[in-house]
């Protein structure tokens, strides 16, 4: 189900997408966002209550001027929780999404109930650089987001529309969501969460796909060893995208952690 909340007095409009119910489970999306179509939210639904917002900048919500690095973006979710009444959450981010999953919980120890970070940005090595994803055109992602590029799930997320208004507004879409993501990831995706990791307390799970070329596998490294009862779960035949392109291993452990 598609909804909106009004969030710290109305300075944000958040459009979020839930489903099911019992404990609550907070996704944040990648610089990607959302599709609308996330089958691995709704499968998650059925034992949990899954919350998942487009951050500010993205989709219909607004607010995003009000955004300007880690620190706002972590606010954000601390005070769209307290506005949805949520005390603490099981958190869950992909990509730049578990970057700043990442920061909510190290911002503030009582926020997260457990963790599940998946292929999150952070970190930077330097002899492991990350591809520079803003100057990749559609016909390079593939490469990078998926374990096969010539699937039909890669080719669906990459199709270009033949209408030209339907073009115009997924490239207006894709700026917009590039320059909110570019306030977290570029040049490098590193805002300085090597300094606060450590603050981290709850339990957390990384998971990554085995064929991730964007934030490959060598990173999880940099996790383990800087956040306190962190544990890494690779998933074969999946790419950055891992959710979408392996589903049920995704969702299997997510639910066994979170239930264990």
């Amino acid at each position: 189900m598609k909804t909106s909340h009004a969030i710290g007095g109305g300075r944000f409009a958040v459009e979020t997408y839930e489903f099911g119910s019992g404990e609550p489970l907070i996704f944040l999306h990648g610089a990607v966002g959302l599709t609308g179509m996330d089958p691995f939210l709704e499968d998650l639904g059925k034992d949990f209550k899954v919350i998942a917002p487009h951050l500010p900048g993205y989709g219909e919500s607004t607010g995003g001027e009000l955004i300007e690095d880690v620190t706002d973006a972590a606010l954000f979710v601390h005070q769209f929780m307290d506005d949805l009444g949520i005390k603490s959450a099981y958190l869950m981010g992909h990509s730049m999404g578990g970057m700043l999953a990442a920061e909510t919980a190290a911002h503030d120890t009582s926020r997260a109930r457990k963790l599940v970070l998946v292929g999150p940005a952070g970190f930077w090595i330097d002899e492991h650089p990350i591809p520079d994803f803003f100057a990749m055109d559609l016909s390079e992602m593939g490469t990078y987001l998926f374990h096969d590029p010539k699937s039909p799930l890669a080719q669906l997320f990459l199709a270009i529309p033949d209408d030209m208004n339907q073009l115009a507004d997924m490239y207006v879409e894709r700026v917009k969501r590039l320059s909110m993501a570019s306030r977290f990831l570029w040049p490098i995706p590193d805002r300085g969460l090597k300094k606060r990791a450590w603050r981290i307390a709850a339990p957390t799970l990384l998971l990554w796909g085995e064929s991730d070329k964007l934030i490959p596998p060598v990173y999880a490294g940099e996790f383990t060893k800087r956040i306190k009862n962190a544990r890494l779960t690779t998933i074969k035949e999946a790419g950055h995208l891992l959710p979408y392109e392996q589903q049920a291993a995704f969702c299997k452990a997510v639910r066994d952690f979170l239930k264990g």
